[in-house]
């Protein structure tokens, strides 16, 4: 899979980091991590593994994506998280996929032969009702909005032009592609327990500001 890169952001991972990049080694990708510049212990947590370190031009887990997708010179990236939480497994399925004519592959957790050992019953909840208003209001077709295990072309990506430096990202991604007619679809994948660390998202700030974003680019 020489034609794909994955790009990681991290903060504070570096316990789970190293562990996801031995689990990398065999699926031969390209890898940029996205880092603060601050997150020394992280840096050297890596410095033994192949793969581009970038830092971030400013804060926030949507920053950190858009500053990797800039990076990324391959046919196809992926977004991939640092927490052990995302099965390495489903690069190649998903990596097909997109090869068959699609500008997006998007994984599921709730589609049938998926699942989750890391949901919470307030996650998929909120998973489930962002879900729905991208369906209904968007006609995204997606079982999964907020699960940003996403594989596509790079070309696709930098056509996004992508703007939200905060979690807004999740679903400004599926909601422009939408809007440029792009072609998406969803597949199933399980979602481990993470390695190490906290959940970085806060699901009521978070999810206010995210509902904020769908409601104006419905308006």
């Amino acid at each position: 899979m020489e034609n794909l890169t994955l790009i990681i952001p991290a903060k504070d991972e570096a316990e789970s980091l190293p562990e996801v990049l031995k689990e990398l080694k065999d699926f031969r990708c390209n890898t940029i991590i996205i880092l603060e510049e601050t997150d020394k212990v992280t840096i050297e947590s890596i410095k033994n593994f192949n793969c581009k370190i970038v830092f971030q031009s400013g804060n926030g887990y949507g920053n950190a994506l858009i500053d990797g997708i800039k990076n990324v010179e391959t046919e196809y990236l992926c977004i991939f998280n640092a927490d052990g939480s995302f099965k390495p497994t489903d690069l190649n399925k998903m990596l097909k996929i997109c090869e068959n004519n699609k500008d997006f592959v998007f994984a599921s957790r709730y589609m049938k032969e998926g699942g989750s050992d890391d949901d919470t019953t307030l996650t998929k909840i909120g998973n489930f009702m962002f879900s729905l208003i991208g369906n209904i209001f968007f006609s995204l077709k997606l079982s999964d909005i907020l699960y940003t295990y996403l594989l596509g072309k790079t070309e696709a990506f930098k056509k996004l032009n992508l703007k939200s430096n905060d979690f807004c990202l999740c679903v400004e991604m599926p909601i422009k592609a939408k809007k440029q007619n792009m072609r998406m679809i969803d597949t199933p994948s399980f979602e481990r327990k993470r390695i190490a660390g906290k959940k970085k998202v806060s699901e009521f700030r978070d999810g206010l500001k995210i509902l904020v974003y769908m409601m104006k680019s419905l308006f």
